[in-house]
């Protein structure tokens, strides 16, 4: 079956400045992925795979990283970080395939998020299993409190758009989130994003983390690495649902 070349496909599903974006594009996107995915999408444009189907598949890997990150051992997290860039490369290769094909929808946008969710919660309450050794305690209940403080997290973002559009208001544009009506807290919000504390709830950096202390798990024949992953996933993600609020009553986004 005949079909666009890679690099007139990558004209319209990954156009110029659409990879730059402040907020829109993982690092992980801009560095390998968006390489990968441009060549699936090629494939899956032949095919009649629908960009939703390709969502729908990218959620269902995302929650199976989770589980498997509750498996004990060093290959339950090996799996959990595969499954986690399968839902990368997922959620990459579902946009570009939207875009080339003119199948863009407020459908396919409301499984994107509800993906993302899924898939934080997942990865964090599968940690904190992991960390209890498949026997439900205290590392349990605060990979789970982790996982709803991620999900609170997103809430707080989602929830900019809904109070705009209740008040008859386009969607917040990127540089609001960023102008501050407090000078010291603009100061304050660039000096947090510069240690990047945030991302350690985030799927693919806490799936690596994960990996790394399974590894380190293995070779001192305890769980403390992973415990101790857990607890900083639960102080991050408790600090940023109360930051990340503050943040945007703090901001332009709301004005």
């Amino acid at each position: 079956m005949s079909g666009p070349s890679v690099a007139e496909l990558r004209a319209v599903a990954q156009p110029e400045g659409h990879l730059d974006r402040r907020n829109g594009e993982h690092w992980a996107g801009v560095l390998y992925m968006r390489a990968l995915s441009i060549r699936v999408t090629w494939l899956l444009a032949r095919t009649r795979v629908t960009p939703n189907q390709l969502t729908w598949v990218m959620t269902i890997a995302g929650v199976l990283a989770g589980f498997a990150l509750a498996i004990p051992g060093l290959w339950g997290a090996l799996l959990g970080v595969l499954l986690v860039q399968v839902y990368l490369l997922l959620d990459c290769s579902d946009g570009e395939l939207a875009r080339w094909t003119g199948k863009t929808s407020l459908a396919g946008v409301y499984l994107d998020r509800v993906g993302a969710y899924f898939t934080e919660a997942a990865v964090l309450a599968g940690l904190g299993w992991r960390a209890s050794q498949s026997l439900p305690d205290w590392y349990t209940v605060m990979g789970f409190a982790a996982a709803l403080g991620a999900i609170l997290i997103k809430a707080e973002t989602d929830l900019v758009d809904v109070a705009r559009a209740k008040g008859g208001l386009t969607a917040a544009s990127e540089a609001s989130g960023v102008q501050f009506r407090s000078g010291l807290l603009g100061l304050g919000r660039r000096i947090l994003a510069a240690t990047k504390f945030h991302r350690i709830v985030q799927p693919i950096e806490l799936s690596l983390l994960a990996l790394g202390t399974a590894v380190i798990d293995l070779a001192s024949g305890t769980m403390t690495a992973t415990r101790v992953l857990v607890v900083a996933c639960l102080v991050a993600a408790a600090l940023q649902t109360v930051l990340h609020l503050v943040s945007i009553l703090a901001s332009r986004r709301l004005a």
